[in-house]
């Protein structure tokens, strides 16, 4: 688990819940093993154990003007063997998602 906090100054704007959900969906629209989470639901560890999927989830706090965002991995599977798994389809050529959908 990762928890990432970015602090928005005062001349900026602070972004809302659902425009960082945006932007998180945006970026990893192609990638088959990230989950966006919606706004007000963040990931758990629990969902992501035993599979190849990293799991993302934001929220604004602005009481603190900090934005933090909450990524979950299996560390054993997207961390090590199945990100290993992953690179090696795509160097053969074959679907990025061969052998890894589901829980392994």
């Amino acid at each position: 688990m990762a928890n990432c906090y970015l602090k928005v100054t005062e001349d900026e704007v602070l972004p809302t819940d659902e425009e960082l959900y945006e932007i998180l969906l945006s970026a990893y629209k192609d990638e088959p093993f990230v989950r966006v989470y919606p706004p007000n639901s963040l990931p758990q560890i629990e969902a992501v154990w035993g599979t190849n999927y990293c799991d993302i989830g934001a929220k604004v706090d602005p009481r603190t003007r900090t934005i933090v965002v909450i990524s979950v991995t299996d560390n054993l599977v997207k961390g090590a063997a199945g990100q290993a798994v992953q690179n090696m389809n795509i160097m053969f050529g074959v679907s990025e998602t061969t052998a890894l959908v589901g829980r392994l």
